[in-house]
């Protein structure tokens, strides 16, 4: 059975649509989270749009822009300009503090800034692991040329091609950009999949897709495109064992866990970013 997630809009500091966690599907694969970020510019002279640090566990991020920049800085002292094409994988396990913020060229310049935002739930075993960050430049994410277009293989493997991203399970994240009137079939056996449409016209598996919503399906794909080309997002994976708990930016297969890191940041026993004071406070207790 088919399954169409809508969009929540959210503003959090930068607006976003919100496809999971949703009411109807918590993850897909390891992707437990999953937002697109703007298209938004933002003001000269202004820390619009800056996401303050804030601590993660039990999960790693993956942030992939489509346009603009953004800076990322960590307790762990790395600061690293994200661009368009890059994959920032930022692994949280036993905790990470992070900030992103605008760069001042982007606000100069008044770039919209889009992209997507998402998580991967870490393996039970692995939850607890030392942080880590890992930068793949956009040169370094291969593309492969197709007779409907091409496809770029950001996580996985596909086509024969594989991506130098490592990740801590089995997992497929590719960006498609597909011509009008066009077929193209994905097939990977044992995975969740699912499709993110960003624009244009999809058909997926007989359905039609419209514009931001996220369709889950099982490991076949076969999409058709109408009159105008489309940009999509594909992702997915292995499907992972166990309930996961999530609250505000921890995930975790123990709720004491999160109870845990909410006392742990409340209290703030986390390491900080660097040279920086600002930070966002606990929401609430779960």
């Amino acid at each position: 059975m088919t399954l169409i997630i809508e969009p929540k809009s959210k503003d959090i500091g930068f607006p976003v649509r919100r496809l999971l966690p949703a009411q109807e599907c918590q993850r897909v694969g390891p992707f437990i989270f999953v937002d697109h970020m703007g298209p938004a510019k933002f003001e000269k002279g202004t820390t619009a749009g800056d996401v303050r640090q804030h601590p993660h566990i039990g999960l790693a991020t993956v942030t992939f822009l489509f346009s603009g920049a953004m800076m990322h800085r960590d307790s762990l002292g790395i600061v690293q300009r994200i661009e368009p094409g890059a994959i920032n994988l930022m692994t949280a396990g036993r905790g990470i503090v992070h900030s992103e913020r605008m760069p001042a060229d982007v606000r100069d310049e008044e770039c919209d800034v889009q992209g997507i935002q998402t998580w991967l739930a870490l393996p039970v075993e692995q939850e607890e692991i030392a942080p880590s960050f890992d930068h793949y430049a956009a040169e370094q994410i291969p593309t492969v040329q197709l007779a409907a277009g091409f496809v770029r293989v950001l996580i996985g493997e596909l086509e024969g091609v594989k991506s130098p991203v490592l990740t801590h399970s089995k997992t497929s994240y590719f960006e498609l950009k597909l011509n009008e009137n066009s077929d193209y079939s994905i097939d990977i056996a044992g995975q969740e999949l699912a499709v993110y449409l960003v624009s244009g016209e999809l058909i997926v598996n007989g359905d039609r897709l419209n514009e931001n919503q996220l369709l889950i399906g099982d490991g076949v794909l076969r999409l058709s495109t109408g009159s105008a080309p489309c940009h999509a997002m594909v992702l997915g994976g292995e499907a992972m064992e166990g309930k996961r708990y999530l609250h505000w930016n921890f995930v975790s297969s123990r709720l004491e866990r999160i109870k845990q890191a909410s006392e742990d940041w409340e209290q703030k026993r986390f390491t900080l970013v660097p040279g920086e004071t600002e930070f966002i406070p606990l929401p609430s207790k779960i």
